[in-house]
């Protein structure tokens, strides 16, 4: 999916269909729905799901919670803010 897309996809009641655990987490979290993006990507396997595990964690305020899922994904706590991170995480993930 192209971000074009996703930006476009956000005005729908529900992520696009067939999109990933992760993108359809993102989708939630740009919906400011905290809790749907975190049931979503609670369980859910790789770096990539726990990179945005750890932004989530973040965003409440939990930086210990947070530590632990950046060290599962293999990144380092961010320097950067936490919009910054969002648009990393799209730019990674989308084409």
């Amino acid at each position: 999916m192209q971000q074009i897309d996703f930006e476009r996809s956000l005005a729908a009641p529900a992520p696009p269909a067939g999109c990933s655990t992760e993108i359809a987490a993102l989708w939630w979290l740009k919906n400011r729905n905290w809790q749907a993006a975190h049931d979503l990507i609670d369980q859910a396997p790789g770096q990539e799901a726990a990179w945005i595990h750890a932004l989530l964690h973040r965003m409440e305020g939990d930086q210990g919670n947070a530590a632990y899922w950046y060290a599962r994904a293999g990144r380092k706590d961010p320097a950067n803010t936490i919009g910054q991170e969002l648009e990393l995480l799209l730019e990674h993930l989308l084409d």
